[in-house]
């Protein structure tokens, strides 16, 4: 991600300069996340409670699902994205490290069957095998992580509409981790959200390699300049702007 300082009211001298915050298709996963951070936070941290938050990852997800059974492949790619940036900004509620959170789960390996590619259904475990996780072969780059799923979960395994049930299945994992801690603050449950995030995020690569979308090239197209729809930073869009929002 890259910051850069330009002129806000154009050529007058005196007005503060404003930070630009894009992304690179050659980032890192971290670096998206605080690039939504340093976008999205305040008005975040100022109009949405976790549950907002939880709302309208919620909604752009099922869109993206909807654009699955009508074959809308731009429905797809675009609500897919949204729910993708709203779910960095759950995890940055929590302060929970999603590059880090995702590794710990998926070490170039399946988070089950500790194969690749996953063996699931040909070993049919039982429980979780023990995950050997090897420091230097972590993805440095957001695409790096789409080509680890990829190897991992190859899309030919599968159908896309396959994909979009997993999907909604940890989203509702993400949910219920969420709701369990905030019902009831017992230890280990945080862990879970940041289990539940990274099975989440497996899924959003899931559903993009089977439609051809590469996550970190569309994410460098949407967000060239702050905020994608009123690019400024931090973004100025109003509670019911959000919750118009069209796509």
């Amino acid at each position: 991600m890259s910051v850069s300082k330009t002129d806000d009211l154009g050529s007058n001298p005196s007005a503060p300069a404003m930070a630009v915050f894009k992304f690179s298709k050659n980032d890192s996963f971290g670096r998206f996340q605080h690039l939504v951070g340093e976008v999205y936070s305040l008005p975040d941290d100022q109009l949405y409670s976790i549950y907002d938050l939880l709302a309208h990852q919620q909604r752009f997800a099922m869109r993206a699902l909807k654009g699955i059974r009508k074959g809308d492949h731009e429905k797809l790619k675009i609500n897919l994205l949204i729910a993708f940036s709203w779910l960095m900004a759950i995890a940055n509620r929590f302060h929970i490290d999603v590059d880090d959170a995702v590794w710990q789960r998926f070490p170039m390996l399946c988070s089950y069957c500790s194969k690749k590619p996953c063996a699931c259904k040909k070993i049919k475990p039982t429980s979780r095998r023990k995950l050997v996780i090897v420091k230097n072969a972590r993805p440095p780059t957001l695409a790096g992580f789409q080509e680890m799923f990829m190897a991992i979960y190859p899309p030919s395994r599968r159908t896309l509409s396959d994909a979009g049930i997993h999907l909604a299945e940890e989203m509702g994992e993400v949910s219920e981790a969420v709701h369990n801690f905030l019902g009831q603050h017992r230890s280990g449950q945080l862990q879970s959200i940041k289990q539940e995030i990274a099975d989440f995020v497996s899924c959003v690569f899931g559903v993009a390699n089977s439609a051809r979308i590469n996550i970190a090239a569309e994410l460098a197209k949407m967000f060239s300049h702050n905020c994608h729809v009123c690019h400024k930073a931090p973004c100025v869009c109003s509670f019911s702007k959000v919750a118009r929002l069209r796509t």
